[in-house]
């Protein structure tokens, strides 16, 4: 008899994303003449931009010449985006790091998800509430979070986040080893200010904590106090993993590629106390689970960094903050609450008090065929809450909000 590793178990149903596309695709078949707008899943609508592609029309080429053909990549990535990645990410922003510091994968869902097997079983994490369902799930599957009871996992440290704090975190009032922290947030977006990102770092240092920091939307942040990358932070380089990703930046949803600075100074420990690089265990895992990005890809992914590739992504990304800009505004002039949408894509909207978010995707659905992310699916303290993305196209988002103004909340 074959057994399975129970903490599978303890999955809540379906991933979040997953269910809400089965209720969608539910509605459709019944009602199959409905125009439909998503804003729910946070993918993007305009297409690769132009250096990309001509980048990786020519690395295409490449690939079809014996002297040019590539075959398996280096494991960390290429050098060529590697340096690319250090040079304007970081050291145009006074941050020192190398290129053996930079690990090219296809995602920061998969980052993120898989770092936590580097650390012990009993390893003690706190996470945000709400929060991306990723990072609760694997630590699920790992089985450090005991049972799920009254809608929390009873070994997790819950980090709340609501109105009454602006869906900021506040330090955990216990020890902790692992913490998960996303800024700007999703799926609220709210950001830490470096003041606020400080004391996280110094929580960290005297606890000799491990903070996974996802900065997936770094590329969105407008204001100047906001960090871009934790690693701005006196510090960080001791204490913190940061995740990134060309998916929302550059419109690499469907074509994969992210990638994870894991710092040399960042050490962990074994049950003796001995210290243990972090970047070379993770730099081990990756070698014997990982076969790299596609060479065409991260060529792609080099283009992004040209003044062209540049020109272009900050386009894009003014044209969904532009969408985020109009979210806001309409649903604020029906006198709900709304957070985020400023230096994120995410519009965080309070529901009015007794609406429950599933109920809000209902009715949004059923009334108006607008899809949105209720706030309850990213945790108990999401219930009350909802998300809209600004990913769509402009004339489906100002559509999408006239249709929700028609609503009697």
């Amino acid at each position: 008899m074959t057994k399975l590793n129970e903490n599978y178990l303890k999955l809540q149903s379906s991933y979040l994303f997953s269910t809400i596309a089965k209720k969608v695709a539910a509605y459709k078949q019944e009602n199959p003449s409905a125009e439909i707008i998503r804003l729910g899943i946070g993918d993007v609508t305009l297409p690769l931009p132009s250096a990309v592609i001509e980048a990786m029309h020519k690395a295409v080429d490449e690939m079809a010449v014996s002297s040019s053909f590539k075959g398996y990549g280096p494991d960390y990535g290429y050098d060529f985006l590697r340096q690319k990645i250090v040079e304007t990410d970081y050291l145009a922003r006074g941050v020192q790091i190398t290129e053996d510091e930079v690990f090219i994968s296809d995602g920061a869902k998969s980052d993120v998800g898989n770092f936590q097997e580097i650390f012990d079983a009993k390893a003690s994490v706190a996470i945000t509430d709400p929060v991306y369902p990723v990072y609760l799930d694997t630590n699920v599957m790992a089985g450090r979070t005991g049972a799920f009871k009254k809608g929390k996992y009873s070994k997790i440290v819950y980090l709340p986040c609501t109105a009454k704090n602006n869906f900021i975190p506040l330090l955990p009032k216990k020890h902790v080893d692992l913490i998960y922290i996303c800024s700007p947030n999703n799926p609220t977006g709210t950001c830490l200010n470096k003041e606020e990102l400080s004391k996280w770092v110094e929580y960290a240092l005297n606890n000799k904590s491990v903070i996974l920091f996802d900065s997936a939307y770094e590329a969105f942040i407008s204001e100047p106090d906001i960090p871009h990358s934790i690693f701005e932070i006196p510090g960080a380089e001791k204490v913190a993993v940061e995740f990134r990703s060309f998916s929302k930046t550059a419109g690499f949803t469907g074509t994969r590629c992210a990638y994870t600075v894991v710092p040399k100074a960042l050490k962990v420990f074994d049950k003796e106390g001995g210290e243990h690089s972090l970047n070379s265990l993770w730099g081990r895992r990756q070698s014997t689970k990982f076969n790299g990005v596609p060479y065409i890809v991260q060529k792609g992914a080099e283009a992004v960094y040209s003044p062209e590739g540049q020109k272009q992504i900050k386009e894009n990304i003014a044209y969904y903050m532009e969408n985020a800009k109009i979210i806001r505004e309409g649903l604020r002039s029906l006198g709900l609450k709304i957070f985020g949408g400023v230096n994120a894509p995410y519009i965080w909207i309070k529901l009015p008090k007794g609406v429950t978010s599933w109920d809000f995707f209902g009715k949004l659905l059923k009334e108006a065929n607008v899809v949105g992310t209720p706030g309850a699916g990213f945790g108990p303290c999401g219930e009350g809450c909802f998300r809209l993305t600004a990913f769509g196209s402009r004339e489906n988002t100002i559509k999408a909000v006239e249709r929700i103004k028609q609503l009697k909340l």
